[in-house]
């Protein structure tokens, strides 16, 4: 109130002095007119006295003339000595007038100097709104705030102060509204509010008797504490720190909960109770946050704070405050951010570990291609030497046979040494490979395609993975794109086709959504040479779909084929799909690797090749 004073009579003294200010512009302004008025007079008087001096000789003339001009400039003195008076009064007046209003108000300042003291804490709570006429207030939060940087202890406990300030004053704002609400329509509003929260109760009754049913509760404790923890470094996990911390000093301070017992044993049970439930539910619910399932669980919690508020009417309408209902929503925004940033974390890693074992397979296949070209090497050297033996030794007419088996044997020896230098040549140069242009109709459907790449000699094995049990039917490969720096052109052809990427979130996955003429086009446009499968062939997806037709008319075929597979052995399948990888291994066809898939039905080792070569 007394600060409410000292700004009324601040804005006083101002209104006075700017009126008295204004009255001796007017004055001032006055005062140029008349200056204005006198020199055009004299102007006048001017031209008179020269047309006079023409006819000077007329007797009194001039002397009449200059009689008149004494008599104006006494005029005009006359009027600057008043208008000068006027200035001074009203200037004066302004003075007194200013020196009465900072006397009374020095003085009521005096007087009211105690009071001010006593009221002092509550002017620094509410420094926000009277900072600017407070400076006593302003001085003291800095003080606080310089204190605080050195005291860690003190500016926690200065920052739990200022959220428990800024929670009690929303939630005395929301308490006076509804005061005010109810003194103007008691029953009105009482009614209405009554009907929104049986609404709201009858809704959530039915959204958990189809939500929980069979639906173990195991809520996870501190789970929120332990990933705010390991995310702490980052934006997301420093406001989960704050949510988790603004909760507890609500349950702290008796904010959280409220109900109609006065102090006692009784009030105590009560907020236990709807707070220990509510709680309860809440940790249930964030147990289950994941990046995606924001919105139905804020729902979810909105529902218990329904529920619990309902069945708290009985302990003398005790209740959940809806600030605490915000806080909980504020740590389920702040945990479902975290998650999110948790699950890019550990796609990451995975797509890392891929990388790791893509590279380490490819290392051990060029090792192993370099072992096989030296023995096929020394084999054909050792078969060499024994056939030279034997032509130098054979007669003339044998001489022509091993002549041409020895050809035959440089041949091969060429071959392996091309074969030995290929390997060597990818073991030194690490970013060699090929990128790969697939498809799986089966599975994506039509116009999905992965753009991937491999630095494995036989680039087919990498397609051959990809289409394991992880997916029903094999890939069809469209295009094998040989380069020096394979990396470099993959990367140019997803920024190509990035707006058309399937997976908008992951951007490690290389699935994109376009017509394959697209691709085509931008592999010419970077003079790259490639022979093209336009049409997949997705022959397994296209003979289930006609069995699966055949079947639906077909009683006896359908038969046959239950017989089928109730009869099929799959661990002999799994034991001979081992044996053939590594029989594949040491075979001598390391480089040319085997064919893609082909008829439905028919291990992958044993399909016929699809009309795809590697490009040059």
């Amino acid at each position: 109130m007394l600060y409410a004073l000292l700004i009324v009579l601040c804005f006083a003294l101002v209104g006075i002095a700017l009126f008295f200010f204004l009255r001796a512009g007017e004055l001032k302004a006055q005062v140029s007119q008349l200056e204005t008025a006198w020199k055009e007079r004299e102007g006048a008087y001017e031209s008179e006295l020269s047309r006079l001096e023409k006819i000077r000789h007329i007797p009194n003339v001039i002397e009449k003339a200059r009689r008149t001009e004494a008599e104006i400039a006494a005029k005009i003195a006359e009027a600057e000595r008043r208008s000068q008076e006027i200035i001074d009064f009203a200037t004066a007046e302004a003075q007194e007038q200013a020196r009465k209003i900072r006397a009374q108000a020095d003085g009521e300042a005096t007087i009211t100097h105690d009071a001010a003291q006593r009221v002092k804490d509550e002017a620094y709570r509410l420094r926000r709104e009277a900072q600017v006429t407070l400076a006593e207030a302003s001085k003291e939060a800095r003080d606080i705030a310089s204190k605080a940087r050195k005291d860690a202890k003190e500016k926690r406990e200065q920052a739990d102060t200022a959220l428990n300030g800024a929670t009690t004053l929303a939630l005395q704002i929301r308490l006076d509204a509804e005061a005010r609400a109810r003194a103007i329509d008691a029953d009105a509003f009482a009614a209405r509010g009554k009907a929104r929260e049986y609404e709201d109760v009858i809704q959530a009754l039915e959204r958990t008797i189809k939500r929980y049913e069979n639906v173990p509760i195991a809520p996870l404790p501190h789970a929120l504490d332990e990933l705010a923890d390991e995310f702490g470094f980052s934006k997301p996990g420093e406001k989960l720190k704050l949510a988790r911390e603004r909760t507890r000093l609500m349950q702290r301070n008796g904010t959280a909960a409220t109900c109609g017992y006065p102090d006692g044993w009784k009030r105590d049970h009560a907020l236990k109770f709807v707070l220990g439930t509510f709680n309860g539910q809440v940790d249930t619910i964030l147990s289950r946050v994941r990046s995606g399932n924001h919105a139905r669980l804020a729902q979810e919690m909105k529902d218990a704070y329904a529920l619990v508020n309902k069945d708290g009417e009985v302990y003398k309408d005790a209740r959940i405050q809806r600030e605490y209902l915000d806080a909980r929503l504020g740590e389920l925004k702040a945990a479902v951010a975290v998650q999110r940033l948790k699950e890019q974390a550990r796609e990451e890693q995975r797509a890392i570990r891929e990388q790791i074992r893509e590279e380490q397979r490819a290392k051990r296949e060029i090792e192993r291609a370099i072992k096989q070209a030296a023995r096929e090497e020394e084999l054909v050297n050792r078969a060499i030497a024994r056939i030279r033996e034997q032509f130098e030794q054979a007669s003339e007419s044998e001489k022509a046979k091993y002549q041409a088996q020895l050809s035959d044997l440089n041949a091969k020896l060429l071959e392996a040494e091309e074969k030995g230098r290929k390997a060597l040549s990818m073991a030194q140069q690490t970013k060699k490979g090929h990128v790969y242009v697939i498809s799986n109709v089966g599975s994506f459907g039509e116009d999905v395609y992965k753009i991937g790449l491999t630095r494995r000699l036989d680039p087919l094995e990498r397609v051959r993975e990809l289409g394991d049990a992880s997916v029903p039917f094999p890939f069809d490969v469209h295009a094998m794109l040989s380069s020096d720096d394979a990396p470099a052109l993959e990367i140019a052809l997803h920024r190509l086709f990035v707006e058309r990427q399937v997976n908008k979130v992951n951007k490690r996955k290389e699935f994109f959504k376009l017509p394959l003429s697209d691709i085509r086009e931008a592999v010419e446009k970077l003079q790259i040479d490639a022979t093209w499968t336009l049409q997949a062939e997705a022959a397994q997806y296209r003979e289930s779909l006609a069995l699966d037709q055949a079947m639906k008319t077909d009683s006896t075929l359908k038969e046959r084929w239950l017989e089928e597979q109730a009869t099929f052995n799959f661990e002999d399948e799994l034991s001979d799909e081992d044996e053939s990888e590594q029989e594949a291994v040491g075979s001598n066809t390391v480089a040319r690797g085997p064919s893609l898939p082909g008829g439905a039905g028919a291990p992958l080792r044993s399909r016929p090749p699809a009309p795809v070569r590697p490009g040059a």
